[in-house]
């Protein structure tokens, strides 16, 4: 005996379960956890809010950490040799998107793997780190955001901030591409100027405090970058000029607080959530190799009049006046 109608049910019980399971498994990959990994050479006010507006700006797209997102940070204390193993380690665990901040860690980054997207963060010059060949799209898995700094702004402050001063010291790492990177552009920029530029390296974050020691009686101000060492010891720099009564100007406004006299740049959690957004773009499916390395372009004064006093000098009122944060 046959039953073509109990076949037939039997087809469409078969055909509407095949269906639900199709649209099961697109809202599974609709869902689908996505994993953004984040290393920092070094744990400081600046990199902290990078690596938080990276998390803020994946937040806000939906990107929610636990929910459908796994989001893991590893810093490498300041030891290249960790920035390393930590590189090594992400690329094996073949993340979504790998985001960097700071030039070591890109580097290492980019060393360790030539397929996991790469998102740097606060990289002055990533064609001088070799991280891409220009400002253009890459081609490749590395893209990014700069924290190029503003030099000519940065030595207009300085000339306000210390009119007679003549001889700017400049702490840096003479092993990170991006510091070495800004002392030739500060020469460049000062030459033919009434200014000279006075180096003192500091290869360590220990040896920035000698450093800045060895700056008194050759400069008449000292100018921090955004050198990851300096910015570590940055206490160390504002002791020594208090001393001295040297006036320390900043390229990040984060250490106006901790005891700059004045300082113009980036806003590094903005810096954060910029990077944040083309961490985005390739979740949702862009290649990094299709996006141009980017920077910003919003400049913030922080000025701090008590530690200006203690550096031996008052900051002019409209100065003061038109800066956007004035430590108390």
């Amino acid at each position: 005996m046959k039953f073509p109608f109990l076949r037939s049910a039997i087809a469409s019980v078969v055909l509407l379960s095949l269906a639900g399971v199709s649209a099961s498994g697109a809202a599974f990959a609709a869902s689908a956890e996505k994993t953004v990994v984040v290393t920092a050479i070094v744990e400081h006010p600046a990199l902290d809010a990078v690596r938080d507006g990276v998390k803020d700006e994946l937040k806000a797209e939906g990107y929610e950490a636990g929910k459908n997102l796994k989001f893991e940070y590893q810093s490498a204390q300041g030891n290249t040799g960790t920035a390393a193993q930590i590189a090594r380690k992400y690329a094996g665990s073949q993340p979504d998107v790998a985001v960097a901040i700071a030039t070591p860690s890109a580097q290492a980054l980019v060393s360790a793997t030539k397929t996991v997207p790469i998102v740097y963060a606060a990289v002055t010059d990533p064609v001088a780190a070799k991280l891409v060949k220009s400002w253009d799209a890459s081609g490749t898995n590395v893209t990014g955001v700069s924290d190029m700094s503003p030099l000519d702004k940065q030595i207009e402050l300085i000339r306000k901030v210390a009119p007679k001063a003549k001889r700017i010291g400049v702490i840096y790492s003479p092993g990170e591409a991006n510091s070495v990177s800004i002392v030739e552009s500060l020469k460049k920029l000062l030459a033919g100027t009434d200014l000279t530029l006075v180096e003192a390296a500091a290869a360590r974050t220990i040896d920035v405090p000698s450093a800045a020691q060895s700056l008194i009686g050759k400069a008449d101000v000292i100018y921090a970058p955004t050198d990851n060492n300096v910015m570590s010891a940055f206490e160390g720099i504002v002791k020594v000029a208090e001393q001295a009564k040297l006036p320390v100007v900043a390229a990040d406004t984060g250490a106006v607080k901790r005891g700059a006299a004045a300082a113009i740049g980036l806003n590094y959690y903005d810096l954060g959530r910029q990077t944040g957004k083309i961490v985005v773009r390739i979740l949702k499916g862009e290649a990094p190799g299709k996006i141009a390395s980017q920077t910003s372009t919003t400049f913030e004064l922080y000025v701090n009049p008590k530690a200006a006093l203690k550096q031996g000098l008052t900051l002019p009122a409209d100065l003061v006046k038109s800066a956007k944060v004035v430590e108390q």
